[in-house]
C-alpha cells in the first residue's frame, strides 16, 4: 500500500475569502415593497434605476444609435437582384433570365449565330400568352401580335396553365434585335390544335379541330366491402364519388341502407379525343340495385334549379324545418318568468342555449326580410318562406346575411351572442304563420317538385337514352377486381 501525503486545501488570502462571501450573499433581486428606507432597499432602487436608464439609452430615437435606412432599389437594380435568385416556378420563372455568373464562367470572344432556335415554353399558372412569348426571346411587339390572333379564337385566359407551346425562332438581323417567331403550335383547347407559321415573312393562324367523341361513360359493379373503394376500383374519378354519394344521400342514409350485394350504377360526362386523351365531366346519372328496390336518379333543371329527380319524376324533398343551431333546448314556447324582466310574459319562441359563436343556420330555404338590431332580441334576422310561414333569430353576436338575400336550408346566417335581453349565450328562434307567432315544435313543413307533362315525356326520354349505354367491360368491377364483363 502506498502511503500518499494528505492534500491540504490551499488557503487563500483573508479578504478574498470575505469578497466571496460577500458576493455569495448578495440578493441580486430586491423586493423594492419590502424593508423600505433599508441599505438592500436603496442599493435595489439603484439597480432598478441604472437598468432603466440603460433601456432608454439604447432606445431606437437614441442620436447615438440613430442610423440612416437605406436607399431603395430602383427598378434596374431590382431586376438585377431578382435574376440572382430563384424565380417562383408557379409563375413560370417569369423574370425570363439567367442567374449572374461566378468567377467560374470565361465569356467567349465570340459565337456562332445559331439560324433557328428550336424550344418549348410552358404557361405557367397566372401567366400571360405574350408575356411567355418574350421571355423565350420573342419580341414585345410581335409577342402582342400573335396573342391578338389567337385571342380571336379562343380566350387567352380560357388556356389552361401548364399548356405547352412548341415554337422555332428564326434568324435575327442582329444581335441587338429578338428573333421572329417562324412556328407556333399548341392545344387551346380540348377539341382544338392551332398554329401560327410565317409565310412570305407574313404570320398566318391555322387551326386543327379534333375529333372529339362525348358518349356518356357507364360504370357499375358489386359494392363489396364498401362503395367508395368499389367505384374507384371499378375506374371512377373521386370526384365522380363524391357526386354520386351526395345523390344517393338525398334519397337514403348510405352507411345504413347499402349492402354488400346491391349494385351501383353510374353514368359520367366523357370525351375522348382522336389523338387519344380522355377528360371526365360531371355525374349525369346515379342508381343503385338493391334487389327488391331499384333507384334510379337524374341530374334535371326545373325552374332554373338543378336537382336530382327519381325516375317517376319526383324531385329532392325540400323544406323539412331543421335545427337552427347544435344546443340544448332552455326555454320552451308559451308564458314564463322574463329572466331580464323578472315578470311573467309570453315567449314567442324557443331557446337553444349554445357556446358563444357557435353558428346559426337557416332551418328552411327563405329570404331575409330583417337583419339588424332589434330591440330586446338585440341582433336579428327574420326569413320569409313560402306558404305564409317564416321565422325569426335573436341574440346574435354577429349577423352574416343581408337583407334581400335568397338562403337555403343549413346556410350559416349568423353566430350565437347574447345581445339584447339576454342573461348569457344562446338562440331566441321563432316560427311565424301569416305573421302570427306560433309554436316551433308544432311546424313540419314540406315541399317536394314534380315533374310533369312535357317536361316528365323528356326527362324519361334522357334518362332512356343515357341507361342505354353499355358498360365499358374495363369499367366494370368489383373492389379489388377488374374487367368482369358487364351484367
Amino acid at each position: 500500500m502506498l502511503n500518499l501525503p494528505a492534500i491540504r486545501p490551499v488557503r487563500g488570502f483573508a479578504w478574498q475569502r470575505g469578497f466571496e462571501d460577500h458576493v455569495a450573499d448578495l440578493d441580486l433581486v430586491v423586493d423594492l415593497g419590502a424593508r423600505i428606507g433599508s441599505r438592500e432597499w436603496w442599493r435595489g432602487l439603484a439597480s432598478c434605476t441604472a437598468l432603466c436608464a440603460a433601456a432608454l439609452a439604447f432606445w431606437p430615437s437614441f442620436p447615438t444609435l440613430s442610423a440612416e435606412a437605406p436607399a431603395p432599389l430602383t427598378e434596374a437594380q431590382w431586376q438585377e437582384a431578382r435574376a440572382l435568385a430563384i424565380a417562383p416556378l408557379a409563375l413560370g420563372a417569369d423574370t425570363g433570365r439567367r442567374m449572374a455568373p461566378t468567377t467560374a464562367v470565361r465569356p467567349l470572344l465570340d459565337t456562332p449565330e445559331r439560324p433557328a432556335i428550336d424550344l418549348t415554353a410552358t404557361l405557367g399558372r397566372g401567366d400571360g400568352f405574350a408575356r411567355v412569348l418574350e421571355r423565350s426571346g420573342v419580341g414585345s411587339g410581335e409577342a402582342a401580335a400573335v396573342a391578338a390572333m389567337v385571342g380571336q379564337i379562343v380566350p387567352l385566359g380560357g388556356i389552361p396553365s401548364g399548356t405547352r407551346m412548341d415554337m422555332t425562332l428564326g434568324r435575327r438581323v442582329n444581335r441587338a434585335q429578338a428573333r421572329p417567331i417562324d412556328a407556333l403550335a399548341f392545344r387551346a383547347r380540348f377539341d382544338l390544335t392551332l398554329r401560327v407559321v410565317r409565310v412570305n415573312g407574313q404570320l398566318r393562324l391555322i387551326r386543327t379541330p379534333i375529333a372529339v367523341d362525348e358518349t356518356p361513360l357507364r360504370i357499375q359493379g358489386r359494392v363489396g366491402a364498401g362503395l367508395y373503394l368499389a367505384a374507384r376500383a371499378a375506374g371512377a374519378t373521386p370526384k365522380t364519388v363524391e357526386a354520386y354519394l351526395r345523390a344517393l344521400g338525398s334519397r337514403i342514409m348510405v352507411g345504413r341502407d347499402v349492402r354488400a350485394d346491391d349494385r351501383f350504377d353510374m353514368i359520367v360526362e366523357h370525351r375522348r379525343a382522336a389523338t387519344g386523351e380522355t377528360e371526365t365531366g360531371k355525374l349525369l346519372y346515379a342508381g343503385l340495385d338493391q334487389g327488391r328496390r331499384r333507384m334510379q336518379l337524374l341530374e334535371w333543371t326545373l325552374d332554373g334549379r338543378r336537382q336530382w329527380y327519381e325516375a317517376s319524376g319526383l324531385g329532392e324533398r325540400r323544406g323539412v324545418m331543421q335545427a337552427p343551431v347544435i344546443g340544448r333546448l332552455s326555454s320552451g314556447f308559451g308564458l314564463r318568468r322574463h329572466p331580464v324582466l323578472g315578470f311573467s310574459r309570453f315567449h314567442r319562441g324557443m331557446d337553444f342555449a349554445a357556446a358563444y359563436g357557435s353558428p346559426i343556420v337557416a332551418a328552411a330555404d327563405g329570404i331575409v326580410s330583417y337583419a339588424g338590431w332589434h330591440g330586446g332580441h338585440g341582433n336579428f334576422v327574420q326569413l320569409r318562406h313560402g306558404g305564409g310561414l317564416g321565422t325569426g333569430y335573436g341574440h346574435m353576436s354577429r349577423i352574416v346575411a343581408r337583407p334581400g338575400a335568397h338562403v337555403v336550408q343549413g346556410q350559416v346566417i349568423g353566430y350565437v351572442g347574447s345581445t339584447g335581453l339576454s342573461t348569457g349565450p344562446h338562440l331566441h328562434y321563432e316560427v311565424y304563420r301569416n305573421t302570427v307567432a306560433v309554436n316551433p315544435a308544432t311546424i313540419r313543413f314540406m315541399t317536394t317538385s314534380q315533374l310533369t307533362g312535357a317536361e316528365l315525356v323528356k326527362f324519361r326520354a334522357m334518362l332512356n337514352k343515357l341507361t342505354s349505354i353499355r358498360t365499358v367491360p374495363k369499367f366494370n368491377a368489383v373492389a379489388g377486381q377488374s374487367g368482369v364483363p358487364a351484367s
